[in-house]
């Protein structure tokens, strides 16, 4: 008889995963060849590779390999060591087809609709059944790597906190997560590209993402009701096969995994390295938990704030990042904000950072997120270090460095090599 999985409570437990590009070394050309690393490494076209503590996994297209850890792990601290040595295992198993990882969450070349490929192998059902409804070539299909974090709760109680926790955060985080400021060789004029393109690459059915920001939905109950039976409903006239009728069809920036007991964070780009991940991860959690354990303000005043507010600080911060002015006074306040009626995004996190302390014991990290909080998130800096109106050979050039940090597990610098 299988042993049921132990039931993890709030913070008992992360699980994470990071999605990564396989280009060609020379041009940095998208190279979809994920499905021959995975067979040179286990001899079969597999989803998943498992590696003890971190598994390979395929995506939904053929040049994106995610990595992830293998079931949840608890804690987060160190975390980036272990997928800073498989990055650089995968780099030296790319070398005979003289390719490599690429980070960052949208390629800044690539022509979505003549360089897409699908993954063929196992699950392939799945993709196709995307594919028919919502042709999957665009960039929100095919160029979006992100980095997802799972996070548990033990019960209907708990749930409730940490969706009401996370639903407050979700707006703020594309202030220290952006990094794809580029698309088709053009500034794109947002921070954060691709979650312009997430949001919108359903509208075909608009319950699949809804606002990115869930729903006032605290229990499963609701959340069901609320949010799951409607995308079931609307999806099954093009799902003749059935095969889209799971939690995995939510859309939404943080989606509820209820046959794992796990609420999935899903807006996070990629950041250049994974101690850059990790610290953007720690961050992230550290404020989630001061809501959760109701530190400012009650877990009644978190459920009051409806979806639509909370997406429009969301748009923004998609937008202009760091630099948005906030002037609700209330939410700012929901974050133990008093010094001001209004501040900058950079200034609310500055100050959720200092307040939640997290990264106090991890030197590398704490000067991970300084440079974040005071140079700008990876989109700021690498607009920094492209200008307004790059050239090709700049984009490529600025992108070839951001492998070498990703390589060298170094944080991204305008005005130095990693």
């Amino acid at each position: 008889m299988s042993k049921r999985p132990q039931v993890l409570h709030l913070f008992e437990g992360y699980g994470v995963e990071m999605e990564y590009m396989i280009v060609r070394e020379d041009t940095l050309q998208v190279y979809p060849i994920a499905d021959k690393l995975i067979y040179d490494e286990v001899g079969a076209y597999l989803s998943d590779v498992e590696f003890g503590e971190i598994a390979w996994s395929n995506e939904l297209v053929l040049h994106v390999i995610e990595l992830k850890t293998q079931g949840p792990v608890p804690s987060l601290a160190g975390l980036h060591a272990k997928f800073q040595e498989h990055v650089q295992q995968i780099n030296q198993k790319l070398q005979k087809y003289q390719a490599r990882l690429l980070p960052t969450a949208a390629h800044p070349l690539m022509n979505p609709y003549t360089e897409t490929q699908l993954w063929p192998h196992e699950h392939n059902a799945i993709y196709e059944a995307y594919n028919s409804i919502f042709d999957c070539r665009g960039h929100g299909w095919s160029n979006l790597q992100s980095t997802h974090l799972n996070l548990p709760f033990g019960n209907d109680a708990e749930f409730e906190k940490l969706h009401a926790a996370i639903r407050m955060v979700l707006p703020l985080i594309p202030a220290i997560s952006a990094s794809s400021p580029v698309l088709e060789a053009k500034v794109t004029g947002f921070n954060d590209t691709r979650l312009e393109v997430y949001r919108l690459n359903q509208q075909k059915i608009p319950v699949i993402t809804g606002q990115v920001i869930p729903e006032l939905a605290f229990s499963k109950s609701a959340y069901e009701e609320m949010i799951l039976q409607p995308m079931y409903q609307a999806v099954a006239p093009y799902d003749v096969a059935g095969v889209l009728q799971e939690e995995f069809l939510n859309s939404r920036g943080a989606i509820a995994r209820f046959e794992r007991n796990t609420i999935e964070i899903r807006i996070i780009d990629i950041q250049e390295s994974p101690i850059a991940d990790i610290t953007v991860l720690q961050a992230v959690v550290g404020v989630i938990k001061a809501l959760a354990l109701e530190t400012w303000v009650s877990l009644e005043e978190l459920k009051q704030w409806p979806e639509e507010k909370l997406a429009g600080i969301f748009r923004q911060v998609i937008q202009n990042g760091q630099q948005v002015i906030l002037q609700d006074e209330a939410f700012l306040q929901s974050f133990g904000y008093k010094k001001a009626a209004s501040c900058s995004v950079r200034e609310l996190w500055t100050h959720l950072v200092q307040e939640t302390a997290i990264l106090e014991e991890q030197p590398a990290l704490a000067h991970t997120m300084n440079i974040i909080l005071t140079r700008g998130n990876l989109s700021k800096r690498i607009l920094t270090a492209l200008g307004e109106d790059p050239s090709e050979i700049q984009i490529k050039e600025i992108y070839g460095r951001l492998a070498d940090c990703l390589q060298n597990g170094k944080i991204f610098l305008p005005e130095e090599p990693c």
